[in-house]
């Protein structure tokens, strides 16, 4: 119930904000929610015993996010300066374990919300798309698995997450794109739809086992407790980090 209520509260504000906010409330949303994702991920880091990133992580972040130009230079310049002010530390054997964490975390959490950007700018039902890919595939995975799941697909990662479920998410969300895309953007071919909805599916699934590897790594079970029924925010956005830059790469990229 708690988990419905969540989504019942949240997909709302989020649809109007894709679809019809203004760009303002838009970049505020997406910064709030990229903020919350990089503090979550902090605390993962700090689960493996390396030294939270800090300000720099969330500040570096928000200007990656929020830059105008290519980001490139930009990335080159954050993993210097966090590799230079890892040489403080007062155990060097811990410098390159810091500075990795704060450049990863900064490209992981801020790079990859970054490319809503553009997407939204192509055309707002693209993004509303890369984000409704993910809620449907994780909802067919989660109920099918419930119900069929009988074999594992990683339990060392994840032991609650089965083939079975892993396969419905994929058909849903291919089913889900092919309605959506075919209806909403007619410019979209059938083979297209398919093809996005797939690959689209299959990163979100990498980038939900990817999370569970880091949380196992680090010891905990969620990433946080801001939304009940669903953990933290990484928790519930873990497969769009994936997800939307290959989306954004694909639709971007062929023209669509």
């Amino acid at each position: 119930m708690k988990r419905f209520l969540t989504a019942l509260v949240l997909v709302p504000l989020i649809v109007y904000v894709v679809l019809w906010g203004p760009l303002y409330a838009f970049l505020a949303v997406l910064s709030t929610i990229a903020l919350f994702c990089y503090h979550e991920y902090s605390g993962i880091v700090a689960g493996y015993g390396i030294d939270k990133p800090g300000p720099l992580g969330y500040a570096a972040g928000l200007i990656l996010l929020l830059m105008r130009n290519e980001p490139m230079p930009l990335v080159t310049l954050l993993a210097l300066i966090t590799l230079g002010m890892s040489l403080g530390a007062s155990d060097l054997r811990r410098s390159l374990p810091r500075a990795a964490s704060v450049f990863f975390g900064i490209v992981y959490v801020f790079g990859t919300w970054r490319t809503a950007i553009p997407l939204r700018e192509h055309g707002p039902y693209w993004l509303l798309f890369a984000l409704a890919l993910n809620w449907v595939g994780d909802s067919a995975a989660y109920y099918v698995g419930r119900k069929l799941g009988r074999h594992k697909l990683a339990p060392r990662i994840s032991p609650g997450k089965s083939w079975e479920g892993a396969i419905a998410s994929v058909a849903a969300s291919i089913v889900f794109a092919v309605v959506y895309l075919t209806r909403l953007i007619p410019s979209v071919e059938i083979w297209q739809a398919v093809l996005l909805g797939g690959i689209g599916n299959i990163a979100g699934q990498v980038g939900d086992l990817a999370e569970s590897a880091l949380k196992r790594g680090a010891g905990v079970k969620d990433s946080g407790n801001m939304l009940p029924g669903h953990g933290g925010w990484l928790d519930r956005v873990d497969g769009i980090l994936f997800a939307l830059p290959v989306i954004c790469w694909l639709v971007l990229g062929l023209g669509l």
